[in-house]
């Protein structure tokens, strides 16, 4: 080989390089992201990653995007800054607007139907550990509990598993995405969502204290199918939909997190050693 032929080779493969590691950052920029500090802490799912001054996330490209008053600021995708933006719950007709979003479509099993149903109700997670029975607020969050009616009649959720376990300061459990692997290897958790998009509900004054459970988003009304279970308190602030509480399964969600991640994350978070995969979820009427 001449001298110019390995140049060319050796610019090939640093090209080559350039484009992998760009690719793989890409990856962890639409995994959903947990990060969490005593100042504050940030949520991020479906690409975009934000993070706190003080701590950042998975790698400097994202870590980047931080507010500079190191506040919390997660942002809508592109997709969905520029899309159909999805309507509030209308008392008058009993209806909530979705909208369509194919980035990230893991599972994509059509459109919630727009007449909502505000009875109380309970949502039962069926998982390797026992059931998690979850009292849902279907009138503060009709279109939240909506949808996951919608998905749990789909089947959506079955054989999912959680794929991110928080940390003592951010206690939380991460599920929703019907297609991570909750290996402590995979660049492309917490990418996966319903092909659809619906609002924000019930943040004023929003809480998230153990127990509460409560939607994952990417910024303002980019709302899917990933959703998070408090098993602490966090300093959370009220950008993230709370649809229920936990009602019995408590114990079990503890003992996941007795057992630690399998790689921890700079937050200290990761994919939980104890996997909870999630066998079917259903909703009944009953409060």
């Amino acid at each position: 080989m001449s001298g110019k032929d390995r140049q060319k080779q050796l610019a090939r493969e640093h090209y080559e390089r350039q484009t992998k590691r760009r690719v793989e950052r890409e990856a962890r920029a639409k995994r959903t992201a947990v990060i969490g500090t005593t100042a504050g802490v940030v949520l991020v799912v479906g690409g975009v990653v934000a993070a706190t001054a003080l701590l950042g996330g998975g790698d400097s490209d994202a870590t980047s995007t931080a507010s500079a008053s190191g506040s919390p600021g997660p942002a809508a995708s592109a997709s969905a800054s520029e899309g159909p933006k999805p309507a509030a719950f209308d008392p008058a007709t009993g209806t909530c607007g979705y909208v369509p979003d194919t980035e990230g479509a893991a599972k994509n099993v059509g459109m919630p139907p727009a007449k909502v149903d505000t009875s109380p109700a309970t949502m039962t997670l069926k998982t390797n550990h026992g059931d998690i029975v979850i009292k849902v607020s279907a009138e503060k969050t009709p279109c939240t509990v909506n949808s996951f009616a919608f998905l749990a009649k789909k089947n959506y959720f079955d054989g999912s598993k959680c794929h991110r376990l928080g940390s003592d300061q951010f206690p939380v459990l991460q599920c929703g995405d019907p297609l991570a692997k909750a290996d402590g290897k995979s660049e492309t958790d917490g990418q996966g969502g319903p092909g659809y998009r619906f609002v924000n509900e019930n943040l004023d004054g929003a809480k998230y204290t153990r127990g509460v459970v409560a939607m994952a988003n990417s910024g303002p009304d980019t709302n899917g199918s990933q959703f998070f279970l408090v098993y602490g308190d966090t300093q959370l602030p009220p950008n993230y939909t709370p649809f229920g509480t936990v009602t019995k399964g408590m114990e079990i969600i503890d003992e996941v997190n007795k057992g630690g991640v399998i790689t921890p994350g700079p937050d200290g978070t990761g994919a939980p050693k104890e996997t909870v995969e999630i066998k079917n979820v259903t909703m009944s009427g009953k409060s």
